[in-house]
């Protein structure tokens, strides 16, 4: 129960880390004006990150806005330790921040499309690692809701980043590729490489809002 506690606790304090980029207003065709820095990787379908792992790089629009501030914070802080996501954050205001999370969380959004309620029913041996990380305790029951903004739409992202994502926050003291964050971390370090695999599967097979939308330039 107390390392429960000291958990919440550590959380609450990484998200205080960036309430003053939430605290600020995103302008949409203002964040259009900056995509210069992202549409290189996230604005190609199926293009890959090649270190220091190799693997799709996510969708990102569609996303929550909240969210996508939080992973730029992240990067910013050294808490997520990606060369280039680092170096990108670290040149971004935290207005730009805000621009740029309300630019990609409407691109592409379609009204009235509805998603399923619940994710799809899962393999017995899936099932059993989806309710021992909690999956849908915070990314919602169709893993496209989560129960706060900060927390990221999951379903339908690329198996092979998620897998990534994963094994990062198990290896938060690598220096190019790990993750710091102690509720992901603890859920991580439950599995195996191979029930990481399954999880990532699974998650990506879902039906999500995540998409990857070419902008102008590689149309």
């Amino acid at each position: 129960m107390i390392k429960f506690f000291i958990t919440v606790l550590l959380s609450a304090l990484s998200l205080q880390q960036f309430a003053h980029a939430q605290d600020l207003k995103g302008d949409v065709q203002a964040g259009e004006k900056k995509i210069a820095m992202c549409i290189g990787c996230h604005g190609i379908h199926g293009y890959q990150a090649s270190f220091p792992v190799v693997y799709k790089v996510p969708k990102i629009s569609g996303q929550t806005a909240t969210y996508i501030v939080s992973a730029l914070s992240a990067y910013k802080k050294g808490d997520r330790r990606h060369p280039t996501m680092r170096a990108i954050a670290a040149s971004l205001s935290d207005q730009d921040m805000a621009d740029l999370a309300a630019y990609y969380q409407q691109h592409g959004h379609k009204d009235n499309v509805s998603l399923p309620a619940q994710a799809t029913q899962a393999p017995d041996d899936v099932a059993a690692l989806v309710q021992k990380g909690a999956c849908t305790s915070c990314h919602g029951p169709n893993l496209s809701s989560p129960i706060g903004a900060a927390y990221p739409k999951i379903a339908g992202q690329h198996q092979d980043y998620v897998l990534v994502a994963l094994r990062s926050y198990q290896t938060d003291s690598r220096n190019f590729w790990g993750r710091n964050n102690a509720i992901m971390a603890g859920i991580a370090k439950q599995f195996s490489s191979d029930e990481l695999k399954l999880l990532s599967k699974y998650v990506s097979e879902q039906q999500g809002e995540l998409q990857t939308l070419p902008q102008s330039k590689f149309r």
